[in-house]
């Protein structure tokens, strides 16, 4: 696989399990790329935690206006809008190409739909730890070395106890951030996929097509025409741009720059920065077990970030 070197030239760079492939060639949108470049892998999958929990904050207040269905829908159709606008993606694609393509559009629907109901039943701090049991599994399996399950296992004691809380969760919320955790580690095997046959953003341009394509039924049915509202649109354009467009660009970017394990090992900072962004957007408070589950979390993610095999 490619990646811009810091003077700006192609550097070609071996990835397990990612075949290489040719750097995008110039285009309109060469300087986003060579941002990107510049980046680190483990940057730019940070900024999409953060993006997309503070997105997810955001969206739950839209619930009571829209209806979880709702909200999802206007986050991947309003994305999707954004995403065909930016990169314009050609339909001259092979089958097999498009079947990765549908496949991950279908399961980037299916999680949101799934992880915006369980949201609406439990708090997003617990449902971002259940969710994560899907990333984690993929670490997890996808790992041959002793210490990258030590780390796996104390970002899973760190989550575990960041949400414990007295009197267990509502059932269906559970059962919702479940599938969600299957569809997330779905996604993170496929996004792999796609971003070694497509270049850019264009393949998930596509792919947001196919997913709010599964959410639109849903969300009409929930939200009728208060999906037309101004307010509505306005703030679920905001929630597409930080729960879709911004983190999953990254979040592409940085796979086809690191091993899927190594990526999961990353996202183990997301129950703790929905946390946080619960306290800030929604005033849900931490105890100081909590915060020390937040540590735990952390040193996890940067254990795991500092002892990765070097990619050259």
């Amino acid at each position: 696989m490619s990646g811009l070197g810091e003077d700006g030239r192609v550097v070609v760079v071996h990835v397990e399990g990612i075949p290489e492939r040719p750097y995008p060639r110039p285009g309109p949108f060469t300087l986003a790329a060579k941002a990107y470049g510049a980046i680190p892998p483990p940057a730019l999958v940070l900024l999409g935690v953060v993006s997309v929990q503070v997105g997810a904050a955001v969206a739950k207040q839209l619930f009571t206006l829209a209806g979880a269905a709702g909200t999802v829908t206007l986050r991947l159709v309003l994305a999707a809008a954004v995403l065909l606008l930016i990169w314009r993606p050609s339909l001259r694609l092979d089958r097999r190409t498009y079947l990765v393509i549908a496949g991950y559009g279908l399961v980037l629907g299916a999680m949101n739909l799934t992880f915006y109901q369980s949201i609406k039943y439990i708090p997003l701090g617990a449902a971002v730890t259940i969710e994560f049991l899907g990333p984690l599994a993929v670490a997890v399996f996808g790992s041959r070395r002793w210490l990258d399950g030590v780390w796996a296992l104390l970002a899973a004691g760190g989550v575990l106890l960041l949400t414990r809380v007295d009197g267990g969760l509502a059932l269906p919320g559970v059962l919702f951030a479940l599938a969600a955790a299957v569809c997330w580690a779905g996604y993170i095997l496929l996004a792999t996929a796609l971003g070694s046959r497509t270049s850019d953003g264009k393949g998930l341009a596509l792919a947001m097509v196919f997913g709010a394509a599964l959410a639109l039924p849903f969300g009409v049915a929930e939200a009728g025409l208060m999906l037309l509202d101004p307010i509505v649109l306005i703030v679920g354009a905001g929630v597409a741009l930080l729960s879709s467009v911004i983190p999953y660009s990254l979040e592409l970017e940085a796979l086809r720059r690191m091993p899927p394990r190594v990526f999961g090992i990353l996202m183990s900072l997301e129950p703790a920065v929905a946390a946080l962004a619960g306290l800030i957007v929604l005033h849900e408070a931490l105890h100081p077990a909590q915060w020390a589950a937040v540590f735990c979390v952390v040193l996890a993610s940067v254990g795991a970030t500092r002892t990765a095999r070097p990619e050259v």
